[in-house]
């Protein structure tokens, strides 16, 4: 997938990947795409809460070995 910022979050335990999530969302413009990988479990239903509250929508969502890989669209 194409995406125009990428965040690395690996190592990171909650909230932090949620913290720099939405400050990575706040250096782009609208209709951009964040790519996010993380390696806390936890950030699965953490990405999904952040992206319906924050009105950013989660476009994908995967599981790649310990690793998580999200794409969020900047709303």
């Amino acid at each position: 997938m194409d995406f125009d910022k990428e965040l690395d979050a690996r190592g990171l335990s909650c909230p932090l990947p949620i913290v720099k999530t939405k400050k990575s969302l706040n250096d782009m413009t609208a209709g951009q795409v964040l790519k996010v990988v993380a390696t806390d479990s936890g950030s699965i239903k953490d990405m999904q809460a952040f992206a319906n509250q924050t009105g950013n929508p989660l476009i994908s969502s995967e599981t790649q070995g310990a690793e998580y890989v999200f794409y969020l669209r900047k709303g």
